[in-house]
């Protein structure tokens, strides 16, 4: 787990970043299909701001006993404005840049309920910049907007997916008993992700000879894990490739999603 600071951080980047498309976007891009099939970009933005209007003074106290979430139809009240919509978007985030700041570091090691089950606070505040740093790219990818994919919350996204890279290539991809392959990202997070199968699929650190070596960018990675972009059409573009064994490259190229 990152430390307080780190996770701190990250998370302002997030604030910072939807708070700057709130400033940005036209009318015309507020209803324009983001990359999740139920929501336009405003339905992005109320997302992700009505959890954090949700966390706003609470601390967990136990594993087993979720955020309000209740309270996101407050926040939503009125959010088809997108002018509305932005004005309560900067007072929730500074609400919660207060509660940030008066975290100490044993508040991340409070047992908390997670999406993924029970865990940690500061596992749960990961969890949350996993989740900005990818609904920012459902907006910003369909809209041909650049973004900054390295920094702190780019190596927190990418670290919630690679927790679950033996569950990925396991169970989704189908890795062989024997077998293994190595995921090569060359940046702008630039990592070597290995993976064999010795009864389980599990990740290790090195490879001699991987069965099959697939080869994409940290942030077409991560897209592809969270089932957000074709993964034909990244194969067409050159910016998923694979050597080794074919049928094994391929059929991770199409099936690293294990969330959405």
């Amino acid at each position: 787990m990152r430390s307080l600071d780190e996770i701190r951080a990250a998370l302002e980047a997030c604030y910072a970043a939807i708070e700057g498309l709130c400033t940005d976007l036209s009318d015309t891009e507020w209803k324009a299909q983001s990359l999740c099939p139920d929501w336009d970009m405003r339905g992005v933005v109320q997302h992700v701001a009505s959890i954090e209007a949700v966390m706003v003074g609470w601390l967990p106290q136990d594993d087993k006993t979720p955020p309000p979430f209740e309270r996101a139809a407050e926040f939503l009240a009125g959010t088809d404005d997108p002018a509305v919509l932005a004005e309560k978007v900067r007072a929730v985030f500074d609400e919660r840049r207060r509660d940030l700041s008066a975290l100490t570091a044993a508040d991340l090691d409070r047992p908390s309920w997670m999406p993924v089950g029970p865990g940690t606070y500061g596992r749960f505040l990961e969890i949350r910049v996993f989740d900005f740093w990818v609904h920012i790219r459902d907006i910003t990818i369909p809209l041909g907007r650049r973004t900054d994919d390295a920094g702190l919350a780019a190596e927190l996204a990418l670290a919630q997916v690679e927790g679950s890279i033996g569950y990925i290539a396991g169970k989704k991809v189908g890795v062989p008993e024997g077998k293994s392959i190595s995921f090569s990202l060359t940046g702008p997070l630039a990592r070597q992700i290995n993976v064999a199968v010795d009864g389980r699929a599990k990740q290790v650190e090195h490879l001699d000879n991987p069965d099959a070596t697939l080869t994409t960018d940290s942030t077409t990675f991560i897209m592809l894990a969270c089932g957000r972009i074709d993964p034909q059409a990244q194969i067409d573009s050159g910016a998923v490739s694979w050597t080794g064994d074919a049928d094994l490259g391929d059929r991770a190229a199409r099936n690293l999603r294990f969330t959405m």
